[in-house]
């Protein structure tokens, strides 16, 4: 899954990285934030995405070389080999409880740059931090965790656009 949020600066992320409109809302730090903040100003940038690739989503803005302007984009987190159980896992930190197709963890997809991490490398953790989580706890019952600086109804928005696709999986 791949959310391009326009109305959210790449840079807001960051380590004093704000959103514009409403910077006194801001939380002193990202760890401090899982509040929903209400955006009041967007960015309109609208572009036709029907034909477009995810990888040529970034070049779009390329007089913008500090990413300040850039949308958030958001990605699924890759999943890790389990050697017990011999399957790909998330850690849902015990906040999912049923397996599921349903399930998924979106972190900030970065922009490579100059002198920025290889794939052999790590990434830079503030980048890793989970923004939103979705999974299954029961039968028909999920729940939903997000961060700033996503807003509860654009994180409930992105959770039942993901039911689109995986209706009839289970």
């Amino acid at each position: 899954m791949h959310c391009i949020m326009h109305s959210i600066p790449a840079s807001s992320i960051d380590v004093g990285g704000s959103v514009p409109g409403q910077p006194e809302l801001l939380p002193r730090s990202l760890e401090d934030s899982f509040r929903s903040i209400s955006f009041s100003k967007s960015l309109d940038h609208s572009v036709d995405f029907s034909s477009a690739r995810f990888s040529e989503i970034g070049a779009l803005r390329e007089d913008d070389e500090d990413g300040k302007v850039r949308p958030l984009i958001l990605k699924n987190k890759p999943p890790r080999w389990h050697e017990q159980l011999q399957c790909w896992c998330l850690n849902f930190r015990g906040r999912v409880t049923v397996a599921s197709v349903k399930n998924f963890q979106l972190i900030a997809a970065t922009q490579p740059a100059a002198g920025a991490p290889t794939p052999s490398q790590p990434a830079p953790p503030e980048h890793d931090k989970i923004i939103l989580q979705f999974g299954k706890v029961g039968k028909d019952m999920f729940t939903m965790d997000y961060r700033y600086p996503l807003s509860a109804f654009q994180a409930f928005a992105i959770c039942l656009s993901s039911f689109d696709t995986k209706l009839a999986c289970e």
